[in-house]
């Protein structure tokens, strides 16, 4: 038996918004569209929900399919459905947001999609409603950000305290007043200080830290940078 036959029927997409961070620069990761409509035009890139895969399923293959990485952190950002936002048919998309270290992105991947790591803040008119997505996940990553320990997956394992910071300050798109976020950052157990240094800046270096995800989660952690 048939169902539903007196209603239209839609498509249903997933769209990924992949943010990197780099040389003290938030970067998201674009590609021209290989399709129409839209060919050429800057896109996010995506994919359509297969009939026997749930949405969320549909934007982990999409995610592995373009990084080769699993269990990254990804969050939905929300449903985009205006009438117009696809001339070719009457398409839902689903966006999501995902949060890599640049330093574990495959680059043969990245030249096999036509794919490029832009500046957040130079980011060109992208297809469609897609730079709507970008804004409202930045939104979402911003609130987050204050509140949860999402930064440390931008980062690598060992990272300074100046790269913690300005990977803060690219994501709040705002300076933040270094001697208060430092005593923030060594009142946090879970934010530990090891003997090993970055001399890569400077001659007398900087100490690295790394972020002991056990500890923080053995307790309950009131985390507020």
């Amino acid at each position: 038996m048939t169902y539903y036959k007196e209603h239209n029927k839609v498509w249903v997409s997933v769209d990924v918004i992949i943010f990197g961070f780099e040389q003290a620069k938030l970067k998201i990761l674009i590609g021209r569209r290989q399709m129409d409509p839209g060919r050429g035009q800057w896109s996010l890139y995506g994919g359509f929900v297969g009939a026997e895969e749930s949405i969320d399923d549909a934007a982990l293959r999409t995610l592995y399919s373009l990084t080769g990485i699993k269990n990254l952190y990804m969050r939905q950002v929300g449903a985009f459905g205006n009438v117009d936002r696809d001339p070719g048919e009457r398409v839902i998309s689903i966006a999501y947001y995902a949060l890599i270290n640049v330093k574990d992105y495959d680059e043969q991947l990245c030249r096999e999609h036509e794919l490029e790591w832009v500046d957040f803040d130079k980011i060109p008119a992208l297809y469609s409603d897609h730079n709507k997505m970008v804004s409202q996940a930045i939104r979402i990553m911003r609130e987050k950000i204050k509140t949860e320990p999402i930064s440390f997956q931008l980062l690598p394992p060992l990272f300074t305290l100046t790269q913690l910071q300005r990977l803060y300050e690219a994501v709040l798109g705002a300076e933040v007043d270094k001697r208060n976020f430092r005593k923030r950052v060594k009142d946090m157990d879970f934010i530990e200080k090891t003997n090993l240094i970055d001399k890569t800046g400077s001659k007398r270096g900087a100490y690295l830290y790394r972020f002991n995800k056990k500890v923080y989660n053995d307790e309950e952690r009131n985390f507020k940078l």
